[in-house]
């Protein structure tokens, strides 16, 4: 996750009892497992850091693209180059497509980003130059998605669904907004042809104390959307979606809504409390993450994408 314009002093929230309480549903969530997206999440944290231009960044991307393909779904890849002023160096960055049930005309995107910070800047110093693990920004939105790929597959949705994972969202330099988001810049200047209703983002969802509020630029941009999902997470029992809202986090959502995508983004920021930060640090590692999250989060997907109109 990048740089933020959230308020990083916000009152402490009271986390007495954290309920990732999911309410499976027969027909509806029951298919979607939570242990298999964490060894998702995990098997990504095993490649090491995953910023752009390392060696497990390359095999990241090689595993991402076959999973997609067991899921069944038409994947495409988008590479292009990115030129670091900081290092000098040209590194290729790829935005990964996976498209199910193509032949619908009604579609939506659902996305993430797959890359890592490369330095651990929220960190003690002595760590700051380091590159981050990356388990909860970056892997827990992407392992969530590879297994919603996998129920896609086995039922088929009422609408067509494109899942886009992009790079180098997390590159830039603090304070310097337009070095983000990378992947879904380059995606809405060369659209390969998506052009969904709407789009989904989930970053920093894995958070074994999840908690997530309603992001104020997703209130901004597409406030109906916003109300529709946590409709969805409340039909499904899910309280870890909070009837609040939260600060403004600049993120991939914001570069696809100035493109004319309207989109949300699901999020956890304060990670892992309003007190505490795992995030851009060496700490945010897999034993920070909750497979009962990511099956929050998962069963809110299928609540509301299952009982999207055609």
């Amino acid at each position: 996750m990048n740089v933020y314009t959230a308020i990083l002093s916000a009152p402490v929230r009271l986390l007495s009892v954290i309920l990732v309480m999911t309410y499976i549903q027969i027909g509806q969530a029951g298919d979607y497992d939570g242990d298999r997206a964490y060894q998702f999440l995990v098997d990504q944290t095993n490649f090491g850091p995953r910023a752009p231009g390392s060696a497990g960044h390359a095999a990241c991307l090689e595993y991402l693209v076959q999973k997609l393909e067991n899921a069944d779904a038409v994947v495409s890849r988008q590479p292009f180059m990115h030129y670091d002023s900081e290092t000098g160096q040209t590194i290729t960055m790829t935005n990964i497509i996976g498209s199910f049930y193509p032949d619908k005309l009604n579609r939506i995107m659902l996305c993430a980003h797959w890359d890592t910070r490369p330095f651990a800047d929220q960190d003690r110093i002595g760590n700051r130059n380091k590159p981050i693990l990356g388990a909860n920004d970056g892997a827990s939105g992407v392992a969530a998605l590879l297994e919603l790929a996998l129920y896609l597959r086995l039922k088929e949705p009422p609408v067509g669904i494109d899942i886009i994972f992009f790079d180098g969202e997390d590159s830039g330099k603090e304070g310097d907004l337009d070095s983000y988001c990378l992947g879904s810049r380059y995606f809405t200047q060369n659209n390969p042809g998506i052009y969904p209703r709407f789009a989904i983002l989930l970053d920093m969802i894995g958070d074994a104390q999840l908690q997530i509020a309603k992001e104020g630029y997703s209130l901004h941009y597409a406030p109906d959307l916003v109300e529709r999902v946590w409709k969805a997470a409340e039909n499904t029992g899910t309280y870890s979606f909070l009837q609040e809202t939260g600060h403004p986090v600049f993120d991939d959502h914001v570069v696809l809504n100035e493109a004319g995508i309207p989109a949300i983004d699901i999020i956890d920021f304060e990670y892992p409390d309003a007190t505490h930060r795992y995030w851009h640090t060496l700490e945010d590692t897999a034993d920070k993450c909750s497979p009962g999250s990511l099956q929050a989060v998962g069963n809110v997907l299928v609540e509301f994408l299952y009982n999207l109109e055609p």
